[in-house]
């Protein structure tokens, strides 16, 4: 990948001197890659399985709302449909887990029925009415009371009230108590459908709750709670509940009082072992955490300097989703862009769509991990605008987009190149994990343990290099050199700061998921007591779960900003002190707090 052929010689830094372009055959590659995926997309619009997907088909190829041609074999093609614009579905809530599909057959038709059809008399005069037939075509509407062939070739009885979907065009039922069942069919750890329904009830009662928690986890980000004082107002509100447990009648309201009560006693529990853990850690390793303590402190004026550092998650996360639409639109293009096949209509994708769904699933890969790639070179070409700015009142106005213009107009394939080595590794490992699902139960212990530790090596290399490559387009943002020179380089500087990188690492990483720990907690804890106060919610976990999975994930876009921000100055921090020496004409571009660490 044209890593071998770099010779070494002695590095020159000059950070942000001598800009110029890097990995420009990489840029070709990845553009022409890009081309391609378009190609694919075009290729799925022009050969009509956008429409077909749009417009939805019945079980016999015909697409709705359009003349169909004939197709040799299938009796029932051929239709002409320009008036029948809806997918209609005799078994709507026949689903298929392992396809993922409606397992039934689909006919087009002119409207849905608004109301529910009992018999099939209701069917015929609906029919009749609206004109649109609901059972299959070779099947008069005069029938429908008499055939014995009513109960295969039209819809199951009762038929359902109905709607189209926007944009869709296929008749869904109003009344989604058929899904409901499904799912709660699909959840195998409810055994009783009463658990499954009151849990159910309680989220949707507790909704508001729910957001307002979910709002809070936002500004909880940015904030620190007092862990030993939470602590203490659990133990609280357990007392409080423990008594209205034994103050209540009994029944279900005391069964339900007293699991709340058991819950907040584990709960409380765990955060007491919790707090004096976090207290003890904070006692015996604080004279080992200085030179962290001191690039946290840093990275904390980088985001009053840089303020926009905070919107780097939000940003790549709309560009992910964007993308990952896009993705799966084509995707579904692709899917009715197949041949059909006798018997009942399904369109399969067949020999050169297999490898464009293969060339589109790389693609998935790639470019998601060159947006993320794109976020990680951007935040390091604003962190060392920074850091190797003496002056900070000469600073751009925006670092940001100062580091996104020289991101787009120098070294975008070194950020193609960095994506594609993580993508190399990360494809290995997605098949091997989808073999050993596959084969789970089928192959030997030998085996199993064989894949295993193939994806536990991928998974670790993968790791390795993202943080090399994290570390290289740091080097790249310094001194603008190609994607093999600089990591070459930043692996050096690492190598030569090994301790203090594994301190860095294992101190910082912890108080980083203590953070993530604390913003959970605190978010969890903010719920409890807001459903203390409010009684009439009666199941606390689900909702509590949701709040807490989405304060999770709020804490980790945002530390993992913060976290790129914290390494990418202790390399500019590492250089500094190797290349510097305080003497004149060779100062330190340091902060004094990083001066006083430098010699530890």
């Amino acid at each position: 990948m044209g890593c071998a052929g770099s010779t070494q010689t002695k590095r020159d830094w000059k950070p942000l001197e001598n800009r110029s372009c890097t990995d420009i055959p990489w840029l070709i590659l990845f553009t022409l890659f890009c081309i391609g995926m378009l190609l694919i997309a075009g290729f799925s619009v022009a050969t009509g399985a956008a429409f077909r997907l749009l417009s939805g088909y019945d079980s016999y190829g015909n697409t709705c709302g359009q003349t169909n041609e004939k197709i040799p074999g299938i009796e029932l093609s051929g239709q002409n449909h320009t008036g029948k614009r809806y997918v209609f579905f005799l078994d709507p809530c026949n689903i298929d887990l392992t396809q993922r599909r409606i397992k039934s057959l689909a006919l087009c038709v002119s409207s849905c029925p608004q109301t529910t059809l009992q018999t099939y008399y209701d069917i015929r005069n609906f029919a009749i009415t609206n004109n649109s037939l609901l059972c299959t075509y070779d099947l008069n509407p005069s029938q429908y009371t008499s055939s014995r062939e009513s109960t295969t070739k039209c819809p199951k009885l009762p038929v359902p009230a109905s709607k189209s979907l926007p944009v869709f065009h296929r008749c869904m039922p109003v009344n989604i108590s058929c899904y409901a069942k499904f799912a709660e069919a699909a959840v195998n750890f409810f055994t009783d459908s009463s658990v499954l329904h009151t849990v159910a009830a309680g989220v949707m009662a507790s909704k508001g709750v729910i957001i307002g928690l979910c709002v809070m986890s936002l500004g909880m980000a940015f904030s620190a709670c007092t862990d030993l004082i939470a602590t203490g107002v659990l133990w609280w509100v357990y007392v409080d509940h423990q008594k209205t447990a034994e103050s209540s009648q009994p029944g279900i309201e005391q069964n339900l009082a007293r699991e709340n009560a058991t819950a907040l006693l584990i709960y409380a529990i765990v955060a007491t072992v919790f707090t004096v853990v976090l207290l003890l850690l904070m006692f015996f390793m604080r004279k080992r955490v200085a030179l962290t303590i001191a690039l946290f402190h840093e990275a904390g004026k980088v985001f009053i300097h840089i303020p926009l550092l905070v919107l780097q998650p939000f940003w790549t996360f709309l560009s992910l989703m964007f993308f990952w639409i896009c993705w799966l639109s084509v995707l579904l293009f692709l899917g009715t862009a197949g041949d059909s096949h006798e018997g009942l209509v399904e369109y399969q994708m067949d020999g050169p769509l297999q490898y464009m769904v293969w060339y589109h699933a790389v693609g998935l890969i790639w470019v998601s991990e060159f947006l993320l790639a794109c976020q990680q070179m951007t935040v390091a070409g604003a962190v060392v605008t920074y850091y190797f700015t003496r002056d900070k009142s000469k600073l751009p106005l925006t670092p940001i987009v100062s580091s996104i213009l020289r991101l787009m107009r120098y070294h975008v394939g070194t950020v193609a190149k960095g994506a594609f080595i993580i993508t190399l590794v990360k494809i290995p490992r997605l098949i091997l994990t989808y073999i050993h699902n596959q084969l789970k139960g089928k192959e030997n212990a030998c085996a199993r343990c064989m894949i295993k530790a193939c994806v536990c090596c991928l998974w670790c290399l993968e790791k390795c290099l993202s943080y090399l490559n994290q570390n290289a387009y740091t080097a790249t943002a310094i001194n603008s050199t190609n994607f093999c020179t600089s990591a070459r380089d930043a692996f050096i500087i690492l190598v030569e700061n090994a301790l203090r990188v594994a301190a860095i690492n294992t101190v910082g990483d912890f108080i980083l998921f203590l953070g993530k720990v604390l913003v959970v907690s605190c978010t969890a804890f903010a719920g409890v007591l807001l459903l203390n106060y409010q009684r009439e919610y009666t199941v606390w976990v689900v909702p509590l779960i949701i709040v807490c999975l989405f304060a999770f994930l709020v804490a980790h876009c945002f530390l993992s900003v913060f976290e790129s921000v914290v390494d990418v100055l202790f390399l500019c921090f590492a250089i500094d002190t190797k290349y510097n020496d305080g003497s004149r004409g060779s100062e330190y571009y340091m902060d004094k707090s990083l001066l006083v660490r430098k010699m530890e």
